[in-house]
């Protein structure tokens, strides 16, 4: 048996210490450190544990000549959005975690993959019992399908969870949450840090030695960081975060971390009674319904990953009542929204030095391509000068210091997009249409080299 001893983690960082410290050293958070037993060595029994329950030999070196390379057979998943954002499917081995807000729908998703994939599953919840669990499958309409290689296990002890799979011998592993998982192995409560870290640690021995995707649920902190140490993002081969507004139906899954495809994927899920629905064409939520012309309301054309969207972007311009002029933006970046303020004050003309200005990027989306500047300001002014900009046309440019148009990258894509949803112009830089085929489309291109020259031709 392994001599314990105690030692001190950070519950922020996973900083460890031989002592109780005031203040992290890591991360610099006051009063985090708390006091956990753990092992000091591993007797040769723990560590040829995993073998003697059957896992393979240790590994020994290869050259690089030597190691033969084939094409990654993925699993799909039967869930596009979930396909999307892990660059293609669900690929062998891998270990993902996708963290979120209680209630965001975290254990539906996982629930509704695990029904529908064409393989073997054991779900593993450590936070509902099994009747629970056939409670919530029942509203799905996920159920319908073929469930019959879907299992269900209630445990938390990680020997009892590889003894059941071992047995099992299933396609792909789920378990909800890392949080509430034990190992023996190391004598702390349930969720502390290094019963987090451990019990990772040996899900990924697993997941590598069986070629089983492993996929763990975790819980987030009140600041919107996952819970526990940050090594426990570094350990995983995916991270995805599970993001959205309670009060509303609509869900956006965001990579953060793969080492298996882009990280600027997103998937758009709509919550209903029957569960998540991928939602195909996501225009559809991120421009709003509306009746009639409305002023400082436009048009944006954005990438996100390999997909481009068309974004609603509103603005509200008024005078200022308390002196100091407020600027608020949802979904923007505050500072960007200050510099292209500045943009429009010093090369147009238009004095917003007294006004309130409040910019929102409907359907709860962020947005970081800077292709949207030129749909940010057309709506600033359009709602200062209440004059409404034509519902059939578009943006699609960066905006310089200089009040310059820049182009963008994938400006095809875009107008493509446009296109597709309807839109009759698109106004870009004159820059970004070199070596495009302009004939191709139906869409009205209007190309433009700077801002002023775009206030002309919408205002007049």
């Amino acid at each position: 048996m392994a001599k314990a001893k105690t030692l001190f983690f950070c519950q922020n960082c996973g900083y460890e210490s031989a002592k109780w410290l005031g203040k992290c050293p890591s991360c610099g958070t006051w009063n985090s450190f708390v006091e956990e037993l753990t092992k000091s060595k591993s007797t040769s029994a723990d560590k040829n544990e995993w073998r003697a329950r059957g896992g393979r030999p240790a590994a020994a070196p290869k050259k690089v000549a030597e190691i033969t390379h084939e094409r990654e057979l993925r699993i799909n998943s039967k869930n596009s959005e979930l396909n999307r954002v892990l660059g293609g499917g669900i690929v062998p081995g891998s270990v993902v975690l996708i963290a979120g807000e209680p209630g965001i729908g975290k254990s539906t998703l996982m629930l509704q993959i695990a029904l529908t994939v064409n393989c073997k599953v054991l779900y593993v919840s450590g936070e509902e019992s099994e009747q629970q669990i056939k409670m919530r499958a029942d509203r799905l309409d996920s159920m319908k399908l073929a469930a019959d290689e879907c299992y269900i296990l209630a445990e938390t002890d990680t020997n009892d969870i590889f003894t059941q799979a071992e047995e099992l011998k299933p396609d792909v592993l789920i378990l909800d949450s890392i949080q509430t998982l034990h190992s023996a192995n190391v004598e702390s409560a349930a969720g502390s840090v290094s019963q987090v870290k451990q019990c990772t640690a040996e899900l990924i021995k697993f997941a590598k030695e069986t070629n089983t995707p492993v996929f763990l649920v975790g819980h987030i902190t009140k600041e919107g960081a996952i819970a526990g140490p940050k090594v426990l993002e570094h350990m995983v081969d995916t991270v995805l975060q599970f993001e959205g507004d309670r009060h509303l139906s609509y869900r956006i899954l965001r990579t953060t971390k793969n080492r298996f495809g882009s990280t600027s994927e997103l998937g758009i899920y709509e919550m209903l009674g029957s569960g998540l629905r991928e939602v195909s064409n996501p225009s559809e939520i991120l421009i709003s319904q509306k009746e009639g012309d409305l002023s400082g309301v436009t048009i944006g054309a954005t990438i996100e990953g390999n997909r481009p969207l068309m974004i609603e972007i509103q603005s509200l311009v008024s005078t200022a009542a308390y002196g100091t002029p407020q600027r608020s933006s949802t979904g923007f970046e505050p500072r960007r929204l200050n510099m292209l303020l500045a943009v429009l004050e010093k090369r147009c003309g238009f004095r917003l030095g007294l006004q309130d200005v409040f910019l929102n990027m409907a359907g709860g989306i962020k947005v970081e391509d800077p292709a949207i500047d030129l749909a940010v300001c057309c709506a600033v002014v359009s709602s200062l000068e209440e004059i409404s900009i034509p519902e059939k046309a578009c943006f699609a440019a960066e905006v310089g210091l200089g009040g310059e148009l820049r182009a963008v990258n994938r400006i095809e894509s875009r107008i493509a997009e446009a296109e597709k949803l309807g839109f009759e112009e698109i106004y870009i830089s004159k820059f970004g249409m070199k070596g495009a085929e302009q004939s191709k489309f139906k869409i009205t291109i209007k190309p433009f080299a700077k801002i002023n020259d775009v206030f002309s031709d919408l205002l007049g």
